[in-house]
C-alpha cells in the first residue's frame, strides 16, 4: 500500500484526529474541566532527544537486554538501538502485512519476564484486512527476529472502520494483557464496548503461549470463564484504550473520549477483573449524550479518576503514560505522565484509587506526542509522530 512521509502521516492524522481518534473534529463544550492547576511545575526535568524514526508510536526495553531499546514504527518496523546508537538493520520488517495510516499500524511490542531464556516476543498490528493481530516471534539473536518464527496468537475482526483499534500490549506477570477499541465510528453504534461476546472495547487477558493444539489459553481466573461472555474478556466498556500501563499491582488506562471528555481510569489489576468502564453510557465522569447515544445506565460502572474537557488548550485525545519509578526523576516520583495529542503538553498527576489530584504541566513541549514508553530501569520515553523520540532526564 501507499506509504505516506511522516509528517504527511501527522498532518493527516491531526486532520481526523486520529491515532488515537476523538469524536467530530468540529465539536466544541463549554463544560467545566475537571483538572486542577494547569500552572507549570519546574522540576528539573529535560528530555533527551535519542533519535528520529517514521511515525515512531511505541518504546520499549527487553528483559536480559538492558543495553537495547526498541523503537516501534507505524508502517511495520521496529528500530533497535544498542547502548544509545541506532542500528543499520531493524530488528523486525513486517511492512508488508501491515494496514498503516491514520489510527491503523504497527501499534506496539512487548516481551514477557522470561524473554531471555525464552526468545518469543509479541506485536499488536492491524494486517492489510483492517484486523486487530497479535503475532509471536522468536528473535535470532539480540538483535535481529527471526522472520519464520511467526506464529498467529490471536486475529480480531475489525469490519466497517478504521479508527478505535486500541494498540497497547502488556506483560503482568507471565500473562499478557491488551486493550482494543470499540470497532470505531462515532458512539459505538453496535455498542459493541457493552457486548460481552464481542472482543472490541475491551481489555482482554490471555497466556499467549500455545497448548492443546490452540494457539493460546485463557487463565481459569478470567472474569467470564463459564459465564455468559468471551473467555478472554478482562474488562469490558472502553472506547479506545490505546495506551495502558502496570505499576505495582495497579492499572492505569488512558481511554480516549468521543466529543467532550478524555478519561484516566486506574484502579487495581484485581478490581479490573470483571470491571465495566462505562462507555457508551458515560463519557468521562458524565452521561455520553451525542450521536448514538441512548445507552442505558448499566449500573455499577467503575468511574474514572480524572477527566478533562476538549476545551482545555486544544485538547483531542489522551496519551496514557506511566507512574514515574526512575530514582533519577525524584520530583516525579509516584507521579502518572500523560500527554494529549493535540497539546502536545507533558502533564503529571498524582493517582489515587478514587480521584486523582495535582494535575499539571510539567513544562515539556512535544509536538504531536504519539506514545510513552519504560525500558526495564524504569526510564522513560515518549515518541513524537514527527519522528523524534525522547528520555525524560535529569536536567
Amino acid at each position: 500500500m501507499r506509504r505516506l512521509s511522516p509528517l504527511a502521516t501527522v498532518l493527516a492524522i491531526l486532520a481526523t484526529l486520529a491515532l488515537p481518534a476523538c469524536g467530530s473534529a468540529n465539536d466544541t463544550t463549554s463544560a467545566p474541566s475537571t483538572t486542577g492547576t494547569s500552572r507549570p511545575h519546574r522540576t528539573g526535568v529535560a528530555l533527551k532527544k535519542i533519535g528520529s524514526f517514521d511515525a515512531p508510536v511505541y518504546v520499549a526495553g527487553a528483559p536480559g537486554f538492558p543495553k537495547l531499546l526498541f523503537v516501534v514504527e507505524q508502517a511495520g518496523k521496529i528500530v533497535v538501538l544498542r547502548g544509545g546508537h541506532r542500528l543499520r538493520k531493524p530488528f523486525l520488517d513486517i511492512r508488508d502485512d501491515v494496514s498503516y495510516g491514520g489510527e491503523r499500524g504497527l501499534l506496539s511490542v512487548a516481551f514477557p519476564p522470561d524473554y531471555a531464556r525464552s526468545k518469543r516476543f509479541y506485536v499488536y498490528y492491524t494486517d492489510n484486512d483492517g484486523n486487530i493481530r497479535i503475532d509471536e516471534f522468536h528473535r535470532a539473536s539480540a538483535t535481529r527476529a527471526a522472520p519464520g518464527s511467526r506464529r498467529e496468537v490471536i486475529d480480531i475482526p475489525h469490519p466497517v472502520n478504521s479508527n478505535h483499534n486500541g494498540g497497547q500490549l502488556q506483560f503482568h506477570g507471565d500473562l499478557l494483557y491488551f486493550g482494543t477499541g470499540d470497532g470505531g465510528s462515532g458512539g459505538d453504534p453496535p455498542n459493541n464496548a457493552q457486548n460481552k461476546d464481542v472482543l472490541l472495547g475491551k481489555l482482554l487477558r490471555i497466556d499467549p503461549r500455545p497448548s492443546g493444539g490452540h494457539p493460546y489459553t485463557v487463565p481459569a481466573s478470567n472474569p467470564f470463564v463459564g459465564k455468559p461472555g468471551r473467555d478472554e474478556i478482562y474488562s469490558y466498556g472502553l472506547r479506545n484504550p490505546f495506551r495502558f500501563s502496570f505499576d505495582g499491582s495497579r492499572i492505569a488506562i488512558g481511554d480516549v473520549g468521543q466529543n467532550e471528555f478524555e478519561e484516566l481510569d486506574y484502579t487495581t489489576v484485581a478490581a479490573a477483573s470483571g470491571a465495566n468502564f462505562g462507555w457508551d453510557a458515560f463519557e468521562g465522569f458524565a452521561e455520553y449524550t451525542d450521536e448514538n447515544s441512548g445507552t442505558p445506565d448499566p449500573g455499577g460502572t467503575v468511574k474514572p479518576i480524572f477527566a478533562y474537557s476538549h476545551s482545555r488548550g486544544g485538547s483531542c485525545s489522551i496519551i496514557g503514560g506511566y507512574v514515574v519509578r526512575d530514582p533519577r526523576l525524584q520530583s516525579l516520583r509516584g507521579r502518572y505522565l500523560y500527554a494529549d495529542l493535540c497539546e502536545g503538553q507533558l502533564r503529571t498527576l498524582v493517582p489515587h484509587l478514587k480521584r486523582a489530584s495535582g494535575d499539571r504541566k510539567l513544562g515539556l513541549q512535544v509536538s504531536s506526542p504519539s506514545s510513552f514508553g519504560e525500558d526495564d530501569r524504569h526510564r522513560l520515553y515518549v515518541a513524537s509522530l514527527e519522528g523524534p523520540v525522547y528520555r525524560l532526564a535529569p536536567r
